[in-house]
């Protein structure tokens, strides 16, 4: 079933758009804001992005398509979590987007094809947690 709720939050970081781009689109620094899930891609518009890891002590491995990448503007995927059916209905669309502005950058992140406010909740306080975590990575890098 098609959702039509999106999660959207925000951060802002204390570095250029090009230091948050790399931690967003190099899988060492995404292990570790990203609950430590491996990524694999070769981060290109139309390759595919895998994520496997560990969660509450159950494997996991999702995947999905690079849609759009504008180096220190964009970053955009579609995710299937590997819980759901391989079906186009399952699919979300996660967009990063970064906006420079006096030395820091506010980071948007977004997720579409939600389909109740459960799952909204959810999936807002996980990508809440990413970002707060996506934060201190970067400003540590410093």
């Amino acid at each position: 079933m098609k959702g039509n709720l999106i999660s959207e939050t925000s951060v802002s970081i204390k570095a250029s758009a090009a230091r948050v781009w790399k931690a967003i689109t190099d899988p060492q620094s995404i292990k570790q804001y990203l609950f430590g899930t491996k990524v694999t891609s070769d981060f290109k518009e139309g390759s595919e992005i895998t994520y496997e890891g560990e969660f509450e002590g159950k494997s996991y491995k999702d995947k999905g398509v690079i849609r759009k990448m504008e180096p220190g503007k964009i970053f955009q995927s579609t995710f299937l979590s590997g819980a759901k059916e391989d079906k186009p209905e399952n699919y979300n669309l996660v967009t990063f987007r970064l906006v420079e502005e006096e030395g820091k950058t506010v980071v948007t992140l977004s997720q579409d094809n939600i389909a109740s406010e459960k799952e909204k909740e959810h999936s807002d306080g996980n990508w809440s947690a990413v970002l707060k975590k996506l934060k201190e990575v970067v400003e540590a890098e410093g």
